[in-house]
Parts: structure tokens; C-alpha cells; sequence
């Protein structure tokens, strides 16, 4: 076949050796098949070209071997012989083709190299990217392996600038490995929907609830499922609203019950006595199970979070009140629930006066955040949450999710909160920017919106494989229509008239590192600093809003809840400048638009500087303080902050404090625990929960430095350790 009168005497090898040094039978067939596929995209000739072709190679593989001394040539050897002899033949495109088509060849070898050594390495180590997620299990590190699985294909599938850009640094595309299966990031769950006309989670409908208790549980029962569903987190916006009607259900059973025994006192009084006592174990029923109940292959409990705080009517206020006094509680041995994150809803008239008809479930709220971290506080009346929840016709309760994530406002349809969330996000490198720009501040801002229309097209791509998924492939999230305007679709159908609703967020980390690099100093040091951190963030967020109305999907600015980021671009951005003092020094970039951890700063002052950047980030944002300890009865301080926040315009406001307990034989001591140990029975071993990207994550350590045990990577545990005070009580 490949031999005639007038060639050269071919010196054919038997054998080849491959990549990794094994061998393998030699193919003069498979040279063959490459021509012939780099000829079908470049048009220039046929399998008979391909033919001629590759009689030249094998005679310019003979001389090559007997030139070389060679009886077996390496694969590399004879694709340089093809790619060169294609190139003498004046196949220009062809080669092009063909050189093209060793790159893509080489980048696949070079994922499953990756892949292959990353699996290995599972085995040994614990997966620290999130801080809820237990990477010691067998589960867990299975999830860890699908995930390396997922991004090695995102590396060979995806628009080469954006694979490129996140691996060098410049951004960083978050769940990158749950792309290529187009989930969706979270949900502020209609909750009201789903307990009204009864759902199905795939093994039989659920009818609606009777009563307070079954309605609590079917409340985690749907965030449960609907996690499965979403590589994010799970919110309801309104508890109160949504589970006062089955509080008044319970109440009216207990009025006939008390009837038909003829009960000779007021029946109505002895009737809510009873419900509620159902009540406070319909809410320790979700305390205790959103904290027990796992999801995605048992690796991890519901990312959850429960607005709730606004409903004035005798049902809604028990939802509220009871499901403080569980929280405060703590779960069995007096821990600190790290879920759900509860957010206290507040407003003027409603909660924030001591004249408002719920102002006593602040008072309450804030006893319980004094010693439990949670709940953290959203703020209706402010100047970019009052115009929808202040509105005539059909008002919103703004409800944000633990790591800070908001969505109200909709270019492509319907303002409403529930039903809708992010899609996905992706967050620039913004030290990374000011650091190329070299404190030229014009230049920064033209690399600045290449990175924009960077990650804007990269969220169209992600977009792009959303919206072509089909009803079916979702069959609790969009096949029982808890996503908004999933109503009309069917199975076959897909998701696209439901997702446009959803937000498409560009997030950002490092501000403080940025304008130390441009200008020497941070917002928390300058004026300077902050006007031009101020312009930064405006900018993008202008930009996010043209973008919006150019394609009719909610581009939006996102304050970056970084967590395994946070450590990521520092260390690429010290191999590539150095060490930079007030930049690359640490082994964290600072949170979004957050003044660096470790300056000292009073409370109020941090409000105010903080406060300022949230109306510009309508995707999410949170601001919090740090106290030296749990500000245990000192309520009216407490108090005193969150109005501080509200003041200065803040959207979503939190206090952070150390909350140790003793891991000690039969101590579990809640409180302090210093380097020298518990103050109770002296042990060192500890458990310490610190709030991470809005949730709370915990770390265990030995203080005899034996034991280090932490589902914090490396850049947020250094940073917990590194955090300041802001107010002392």
C-alpha cells in the first residue's frame, strides 16, 4: 500500500514509543487518518493526497532513522517528520490543521496528566475550598474527585481566553466544575407555592401540610432536595409569612379538639398554649435538621439561610420568636448551629422602634446574635431595597442569602424576590490589574474593562449551557416549578424562559490591595483611597448596567464572598511581581470592597467607609465588625451598631466574635479559649467557629501545637488569625 518501484527502500519500525516511555505496535494507517482529517477542515485535498502524503513521511521517516541510528523512534519524532513534510508539500493550511491538531491532542494528554496525579492526590488530602464540606470522608473526597473531573474538561471544552485567564490568575470563574453540567448557583425558594399546592421530589406527591410541625420538616425536605439540584446555597425570604397560615392551622385543630372534650376553660387561650408548644418543636425541628440533614452524596449539610422578622400577625411573630429562642439554644451539646443562616429582616414601623409592633423580636434577635453569631441583619429601608419594598403594587421583602448574594431588580421580566437567583459568577483580580498598570490609574482602568468584557463573555458562554438544559434534567427545581415563569414548560423544554429571570453576577476581590498598589494607601487610611475605590466600583457597576440592557439579562456587580479564592490569586500574583508590601505580603487578598482585616479601625468608622460600596453592588455585599468577645448582655450596644449600619445606607449587616468550646473529656465549655487553654478543665483541645464569606465555618486545633485540624484553606485561616478588633466589650 505504501510502497512503489521508485521509492527509496522503507526502513518500516515495528514498534513506537509513546509519551509515558511504554510501546506501542507502529501504524502507518494512523499517519493516514491525521493528514486526511487536517485535508477535510482545510479543503486543500483527499484521502488520495493523504495517501501521497504519507508515502513521503514514511521515506523521510527512513532517512531520519538511519541518519539518527535509531530501530525505534519516538511519537513526537514522527509527528515533527509528518507535520514538516506537509509543510515541503505546499499544504500550508493543512499543516496549520494539522499543528492545531497535535496542540489540542497535547492539551487533552496534558489534562489527563493533571488528572490522573490529582486523583492520586485526593487520597492523601482534604478538600479546603469549602469550609462546609468535609473533605475526610469518602464521599467527600468523591465529590472532590468529580470535581477535577468537571474542570479538566472545562479546560479542554471551553473558550481557550477563558480558561487561560482564570488559570494565570486574572479571573476566576467560581463552581467552574459544575459548568459543563449547566446547574444553577441558588434560590430564594417560594416556599408558600410549594406548601400550598404540594410537591414531588421524584418517589410520590406530597399533599400540603396540616400543621405547623409537618410544615416545618417539608421546609427542610424542599431545601434538601433543591440543594441537590444547585452547586449554591438555599434561602426562603419570609419564614414568618410563609408558615404563619399552618401556625393558625394547628391553633384551629386545637380549638376542635379542646371542643369535642367539652374543656370547660377559655379554649382559646388553652388552645394556643398548645400550638405553641408545637410550634417551638416545629422550630428546633429545622435547627436540628438543616444541621444534620446531608446533601450532594452526603458530604455535606444544606447551604441554608431563612429571612424572617417582618410579619406582625400573632402566627408569624411565634415562627420568629421560636425559632430565636432554638437557635440560642444551640444544638445538643450547646454548639453553635452553623445553619441556617438566619437573617432578621427589619423596617421602619415594623421592627426598628421601640413603638413598632415587633421591635421586641429585635431585642430578641440581637440577644441571640450576642452569643450566637447569627442572626445577621437586612435593611429594608435602605436607599436600594426601599424602592421595592416600600412600593404600592406588589411590594418585595429583599431577602439575602448567608454569603450575601441579593436579587430583586429584572431586565427580563418580573421584579420579584422569590423564585429567582444567581445563575453564576465570576470575579476579577483586581490587585492583579493595578499591578500591571504600575500606578498609572488611566491604564488601570483600560485593562479594567478588558477584564469586564472578559468575564462578561465568559458568563455568556456558562449562559449559553444553562439555558439549553432541559426542564427534565432539574426535575425538583424546574419540574416543580420553583424557579420563577418555570409554570408553562414541560420535560422536553428548555429552561432558558425561566433562567433570563436569574442574575449573571461580575464579582471583584482585593480592593484595599488594589489602591495600596496604585496610590500607596487603602480606603481605610485615605480619602484619596476611598474616592477612587468608590469610582472603581461604580465603574463596573455601570458597566454591568449597560450590559444588562444591551442583551436583556441581569448583568449585575457582586462584592465577592472569596473563600477559596482568597489565597489563590495572592499566591499567583507573588510568583509573578514579588512580595509587595501592603499587596502580596499576606497570604490573603482582603474580601471585596472590605478594609484589610488586620488595620485598626474603630466600628463606626468601618461602617461608614464600608457602607458606602453597597449600593453599588446590587448582586451582594455585607459588612460586618469584629468584637473582641461575645457582647453577651450588652444588648442596647449591640443595638447601637446595627443602627450605625442602617444610618450610613447598609444593606446587610453582621458583628463578627470568637466562639471557642472545648473539645476537653465531658467540658464542652462555650466562651474565650486563650493559647493557654480552657479555663475550665485546662485542655487544649478546641473548637473555633469564625464567620467565612457570610456563613460560619469551624477549625479544631490542639493549642500544644500537636494537632491542626481545619476546613479553612490556607488564606482564610491565616486571615481569622490575623483579624482585629474593632470594638471591645
Amino acid at each position: 500500500m505504501y510502497n512503489n518501484s521508485n521509492a527509496v527502500e522503507l526502513v518500516f519500525p515495528t514498534k513506537v514509543i509513546k509519551r509515558d516511555g511504554r510501546l506501542q505496535d507502529f501504524d502507518p494507517a494512523k499517519i493516514t487518518e491525521a493528514i486526511n482529517k487536517a485535508f477535510s477542515v482545510s479543503g486543500e485535498g483527499n484521502y488520495s493526497e493523504s495517501l501521497s502524503l504519507t508515502q513521503k513521511v514514511l521515506e523521510n521517516l527512513t532517512n531520519y532513522m538511519i541518519s539518527k541510528e535509531i530501530k525505534i523512534p519516538k511519537i513526537d519524532e514522527i509527528q515533527d517528520i509528518v507535520e514538516d513534510t506537509i509543510l515541503k508539500s505546499n499544504f500550508l493550511n493543512t499543516a496549520k490543521e494539522y499543528i492545531a491538531y497535535r496542540r489540542r491532542r497535547d492539551k487533552i494528554r496534558e489534562s489527563r496528566g493533571k488528572f490522573i496525579k490529582e486523583l492520586t492526590d485526593i487520597v492523601k488530602t482534604k478538600d479546603t475550598e469549602n469550609a462546609n464540606i468535609n473533605g475526610d470522608t469518602a464521599m467527600g473526597k468523591m465529590l472532590q474527585a468529580g470535581s477535577i473531573a468537571a474542570k479538566r474538561l472545562c479546560e479542554i471544552s471551553l473558550k481557550k481566553e477563558h480558561i487561560d485567564a482564570h488559570n494565570q490568575g486574572d479571573i476566576h470563574i467560581h463552581d467552574l466544575n459544575f459548568l459543563p453540567f449547566g446547574t444553577t448557583t441558588c434560590l430564594q425558594i417560594p416556599l408558600k407555592k410549594l406548601l400550598s399546592n404540594g410537591f414531588n421530589t421524584g418517589h410520590g406527591f406530597i399533599r400540603p401540610p396540616k400543621d405547623i410541625k409537618t410544615a416545618a420538616a417539608l421546609v427542610c425536605i424542599i431545601m434538601q432536595a433543591n440543594q441537590n439540584e444547585q452547586h449554591g446555597g438555599q434561602s426562603v425570604s419570609a419564614l414568618d409569612r410563609d408558615l404563619a397560615p399552618y401556625v393558625e392551622l394547628t391553633f384551629e385543630k386545637y380549638v376542635k379538639l379542646l371542643n369535642d372534650l367539652e374543656y370547660n376553660k377559655n379554649i382559646e387561650e388553652k388552645a394556643w398554649e398548645l400550638t405553641e408548644k408545637d410550634v417551638d418543636q416545629a422550630m428546633q425541628g429545622i435547627v436540628y435538621n438543616l444541621n444534620t440533614m446531608q446533601s450532594r452524596a452526603g458530604a455535606q449539610v444544606p447551604f441554608t439561610s431563612i429571612n424572617f422578622g417582618l410579619d406582625t400577625s400573632r402566627a408569624g411573630r411565634a415562627i420568629t420568636k421560636y425559632l430565636l429562642l432554638n437557635f440560642e439554644k444551640g444544638l445538643g451539646k450547646g454548639e453553635t448551629p452553623l445553619f441556617p443562616n438566619l437573617v432578621f429582616s427589619m423596617a421602619k414601623g415594623i421592627n426598628k422602634e421601640p413603638q413598632d409592633p415587633n421591635y421586641d423580636l429585635r431585642l430578641l434577635a440581637h440577644r441571640v446574635s450576642c452569643t450566637r453569631l447569627f442572626p445577621n441583619y437586612s435593611n429594608q429601608d435602605s436607599t436600594f431595597n426601599a424602592p421595592f419594598f416600600r412600593r404600592k403594587d406588589n411590594p418585595q421583602i429583599i431577602g439575602y442569602m448567608g454569603c450575601r448574594t441579593r436579587v430583586i431588580a429584572n431586565v427580563a421580566g418580573e421584579e420579584v424576590t422569590d423564585g429567582r437567583g444567581n445563575l453564576s459568577f465570576t470575579s476579577i483580580n483586581l490587585p492583579r490589574i493595578a499591578l500591571e498598570a504600575n500606578k498609572d490609574i488611566n491604564k488601570f482602568f483600560d485593562i479594567l474593562k478588558e477584564r469586564f468584557i472578559l468575564v462578561k463573555n465568559q458568563l455568556l458562554e456558562r449562559y449559553e449551557i444553562q439555558r439549553n438544559k432541559k426542564v427534565k434534567e432539574f426535575p425538583f427545581l424546574m419540574g416543580q416549578k420553583l424557579y420563577h415563569n418555570s409554570d408553562h414548560l414541560s420535560p422536553e423544554d428548555t429552561i432558558e424562559d425561566a433562567i433570563k429571570n436569574g442574575t449573571l453576577s461580575i464579582g471583584f476581590i482585593g480592593l484595599a490591595e488594589t489602591l495600596v498598589a496604585l496610590i500607596g494607601k487603602h480606603h481605610g487610611e485615605s480619602e484619596e483611597a476611598q474616592e477612587l475605590g468608590l469610582k472603581i466600583v461604580s465603574t463596573l457597576n455601570s458597566w454591568c448596567q449597560l450590559e444588562s440592557q444591551k442583551h436583556k439579562l441581569n448583568f449585575t456587580l457582586l462584592a465577592t464572598p472569596a473563600e477559596g479564592l482568597s489565597n489563590r490569586f495572592v499566591d499567583i500574583d507573588r510568583e509573578r511581581f514579588g512580595v509587595i508590601k501592603g499587596v502580596t505580603d499576606k497570604e490573603w487578598y482582603t474580601n471585596s470592597f472590605h478594609i484589610p482585616v488586620e488595620y485598626k479601625i474603630s466600628a463606626y468608622e468601618k461602617i461608614k467607609i464600608e457602607s458606602a460600596y453597597n449600593k453599588f453592588t446590587p448582586a451582594g455585599h455585607i459588612n460586618y465588625v469584629e468584637l473582641d468577645s461575645a457582647p453577651i448582655g450588652n444588648i442596647a450596644a449591640f443595638e447601637q451598631l446595627v443602627n450605625a449600619a442602617f444610618e450610613n445606607d447598609c444593606g446587610y449587616f453582621s458583628v463578627n466574635f470568637p466562639v471557642d468550646q472545648c473539645l476537653g473529656e465531658n467540658c464542652n465549655y462555650i466562651g474565650i479559649i486563650t493559647e493557654e487553654g480552657c479555663p475550665k478543665c485546662q485542655s487544649k483541645k478546641v473548637r473555633r467557629i469564625r464567620r467565612v464569606t457570610g456563613y460560619l465555618g469551624i477549625y479544631e486545633e490542639s493549642l500544644d501545637g500537636v494537632n491542626k485540624d481545619s476546613f479553612f484553606n490556607k488564606g482564610k485561616y491565616y486571615e481569622v488569625k490575623n483579624r482585629t478588633t474593632h470594638l471591645k466589650f
